[in-house]
């Protein structure tokens, strides 16, 4: 059993299943991703946390790790409660597939061009010629 499996076993039977919902769809929208806890939290990983979710007393929770995200995306999560980075929703009532997809997919591209500007960053600085030591004046 996994991390994951253990966090999804510990929710009430209705929290579990809304969540193993949304793990199924992020999974087919991030095939590449890997899992893990972050932030004691379920999250999905490529190049960096794509997205996490998380089941709370009143609500569920499902994090794209980017207020810009929603906000680029404001319309589509307009009939849901937002904050900070974050998209609530009822537990016992799961986020379309369709939107899950789009945010997922639009953190991979995210994710993704960030760790393109950091190799080419990197790759940039390793083409730079060596810097020579600077010599010593000499004592007349």
């Amino acid at each position: 059993m996994s991390e994951i499996d253990d966090y999804l076993a510990a929710l009430p039977k209705d929290a579990r299943a809304t969540l193993e919902k949304l793990r199924a769809v992020i999974r087919q929208a991030a095939p590449q991703a890997t899992e893990k806890i972050s932030y004691q939290m379920p999250a999905f990983v490529h190049h960096g946390v794509l997205v996490s979710y998380a089941a709370f007393k009143d609500h569920c929770s499902f994090f794209p790790m980017s207020s810009s995200l929603l906000d680029r995306f404001e319309d589509d999560v307009a009939t849901y409660r937002t904050s900070k980075g974050t998209l609530h929703f009822p537990i016992g009532k799961s986020l379309p597939a369709a939107l899950v997809k789009k945010l997922v997919k639009a953190r991979i591209e995210e994710n993704e061009a960030r760790t393109r500007r950091k190799d080419a960053k990197r790759d940039a600085k390793s083409t730079l010629p060596a810097k020579k030591p600077a010599q010593k004046a000499k004592k007349i």
